[in-house]
């Protein structure tokens, strides 16, 4: 979540809704308590609180993209601005639905973490193939999918078992889409 946060200074001041230093506090207060109710073991609150929390970065990402695409036609930004949007808004994009796929998926981590084995999921590893012993999907895990799903516009070697991850893995590629095809494109015709 800080990385995100941080990504959010790449963005020009008219990408976002209020000041741009707004949504620093805003996660640092959702953040705290997380990590309170994670270390409390209450796992319900945490949960909660997770989601509320990506709900917001993820509202915050789309609004900030689409009012990108909405300045395009005007020509107000500037080639350096639009690729270092189109870099802050395509990592962010990464972050945020690794993030999602690995509070969803199994359960969620609290979930996964007392289970011996993933069987449930709605990805399919290759280490959940080969069946290795104790092996259970963290976030770096989740971080390689949504990186190849942000680049390739797939999931490559981690297939997709459920409707509502196809779902979002069809909703991060064309998030990666509008961002690379569109602005990037833009920004180096404009060069």
């Amino acid at each position: 979540m800080v990385a995100i946060v941080g990504l959010r200074f790449f963005l020009p001041s008219a990408l976002s809704v209020g000041p741009d230093w707004a949504m620093a506090p805003l996660v640092g207060a959702l953040l705290v308590p997380s990590i309170v109710t994670h270390m409390r073991h209450s796992h319900r609150a945490n949960q909660t609180l997770g989601y509320i929390l990506l709900t917001v970065v993820t509202a915050d990402m789309v609004t900030s993209l689409g009012l990108l695409i909405s300045r395009l036609p005007a020509h107000r930004d500037q080639p350096r601005e639009l690729l270092l949007a189109a870099v802050g808004l395509w990592s962010s994009n990464v972050l945020v639905f690794a993030s999602w796929y690995w509070r969803l998926d199994g359960g969620g981590p609290n979930v996964r973490e007392h289970r011996e084995h993933l069987e449930h999921g709605a990805f399919l590893f290759p280490q959940m193939q080969m069946r290795v012993r104790g092996w259970k999907p963290g976030f770096v895990d989740y971080l390689f999918l949504a990186f190849n799903t942000s680049t390739a516009f797939s999931p490559t070697d981690v297939p997709v078992l459920s409707r509502w991850a196809k779902v979002m893995m069809m909703v991060q590629s064309s998030i990666s889409l509008g961002t690379v095809a569109i602005l990037a494109a833009r920004a180096v015709n404009v060069l």
